[in-house]
């Protein structure tokens, strides 16, 4: 006897304005399921502002509380439902204990093409509305013409897969024309073939100097000084890491403290599929005065702990990296142009990270700076993959673009953006208790509730106790 296949996801909606909305997942596991997951979640415009994992390596059972972005609160549950369920393996197959293999379909590509007259904060509002209609950014082209009109070229794919029907296409249009309005010249959408894949990695000069700064591990002297125009920024040297490999016979245990940003479960759980890092219990606790605790309790692919000093030493140094500079973001000159640069690495499967071009447009747009051209590629380093973002900025009264401090307010306030420190709904929301919500449960979820109510100390001992059965 399973779960039906609907109740693998069930969401909960908040009952009153300020507090989240519950949802969990009861299915059976698989590697990378809550990098996935958490993945989608941000697609839609989320914050995760709490969570719990738990799986035995077989069945696994989350719940994350969730608010909305300020300036995303249409949220298509029954959308976010639907996605959240595709990434779910099957209860149904009697096979679904067994290791799954991933399926690597090759979305379809659109190019949307459209012409209009210039205006301030239009590439935002245009954003905007691809992703409220669930429409993944894969590369931008945006041109402004001396007689102050704009071409723009989004290479995109539908999150619903239906973009090659009349009816959605007429949707995304009477979507696009009550933005652009008059001014709109001309637009138009074509799929693109296989051959379309070609389109994601642009061949975009950068020099050694500015590679440096966006590609290095350590913070770059420009990055440092911009840096001390922000408080949240101050905080970022206090994280703290612990391993502790005593008190469980199986398991790893991390004990991380560190300032908060709305995509660090991401990016936990995108290091740790990228690394084969297999989390067996995870907590994630509300933020308290801009700063998080996560513990997790973690096994190496082959199910044992890590207990090598030096691996230990660089899967800290891995997950600092990952969790506090996940995003770069420079200003640098090319000729008489000023240009501002953002990088975010590209998880091992190829999967950009969500709305970094919807974050920058926007805080663009409240800095009263116009776009005059954009671009998006990926750039291959040594190591990884990285997606890079370049838009050539306007001249700004407000800010001069010779002047360095101006300079470092703006890369001050993309940064902020990204990170999700200018939106206090995400940091500092009151969570309800789990035990508020009875429906949530079935008959295996029974078995992992406790570790969701339970102690740490109480959870250890179940980890002990489900060891000594691997070990017969």
């Amino acid at each position: 006897m399973g779960v039906p296949c609907d109740d693998l996801v069930i969401i909960m909606n908040r009952k009153k304005e300020g507090e989240a909305t519950v949802i969990t997942v009861n299915c059976p596991d698989k590697t990378g399921l809550g990098c996935d997951l958490c993945r989608i979640i941000l697609e839609f415009g989320l914050c995760i502002t709490k969570g719990d994992v738990s799986t035995d390596g077989r069945w696994c059972y989350i719940v994350l509380w969730v608010v909305p972005h300020p300036s995303l609160t249409n949220v298509r549950w029954e959308n976010l439902k639907e996605r959240l369920l595709s990434v779910c393996p099957s209860c149904l197959s009697p096979f679904f204990l067994y290791p799954q293999p991933s399926r690597s379909t090759t979305p379809m590509v659109h190019l949307l093409k459209f012409c209009c007259l210039d205006r301030k904060g239009l590439l935002h509002d245009v954003t905007h509305v691809l992703c409220e209609l669930e429409l993944l950014i894969q590369r931008v082209k945006v041109m402004t013409t001396p007689d102050d009109k704009v071409l723009d070229l989004f290479f995109i794919t539908d999150c619903m897969e239906l973009l090659h029907t009349t009816e959605r296409q007429d949707e995304t249009f009477k979507k696009l024309h009550s933005v652009l309005g008059e001014s709109c010249i001309s637009c138009e959408l074509k799929s693109l073939g296989p051959e379309s894949e070609a389109l994601q990695h642009g061949i975009a000069a950068l020099s050694p100097e500015v590679a440096d700064e966006l590609f290095g591990y350590e913070l770059s002297e420009k990055e440092s000084r911009s840096q001390a125009l922000s408080a949240d920024l101050t905080k970022v040297k206090k994280t703290t890491i612990v391993v502790d490999d005593y008190m469980s016979p199986s398991h790893t245990l991390l004990q991380m403290h560190c300032v908060d940003q709305k995509g660090l479960l991401y990016d936990i759980m995108r290091m740790s599929k990228d690394c084969d890092i297999k989390i067996a219990h995870g907590r994630f606790s509300s933020s308290i005065n801009g700063y998080r605790d996560v513990d997790l309790f973690i096994q190496q692919k082959d199910g044992k702990k890590i207990s090598d000093p030096e691996k230990q030493s660089a899967l800290c140094a891995r997950l600092k990296v990952e969790m506090l500079h996940p995003l770069r973001v420079v200003i640098t000159h090319r000729g008489p142009d000023t240009e501002l640069l953002v990088a975010n690495p590209v998880e091992a499967s190829g999967k950009g990270r969500p709305l970094v071009f919807y974050d920058v447009t926007l805080a663009l747009k409240v800095l009263g700076i116009c776009i005059f051209s954009a671009e998006i590629w990926r750039h291959s380093t040594s190591d990884r993959q990285w997606e890079v973002y370049r838009f050539r900025l306007d001249e700004s009264r407000a800010f001069p673009l010779d002047n360095s401090r101006a300079r470092d307010q703006i890369v001050d306030r993309v940064r902020r953006t990204l990170m999700g420190w200018g939106c206090d709904r995400c940091s500092f929301i009151q969570m309800p208790r789990l035990a508020a919500h009875p429906k949530l449960y079935h008959h295996q979820v029974e078995l992992i509730e406790p570790l969701l109510r339970v102690s740490s100390t109480l959870c250890l001992a179940l980890l002990k106790f489900i060891s000594v059965f691997d070990d017969v």
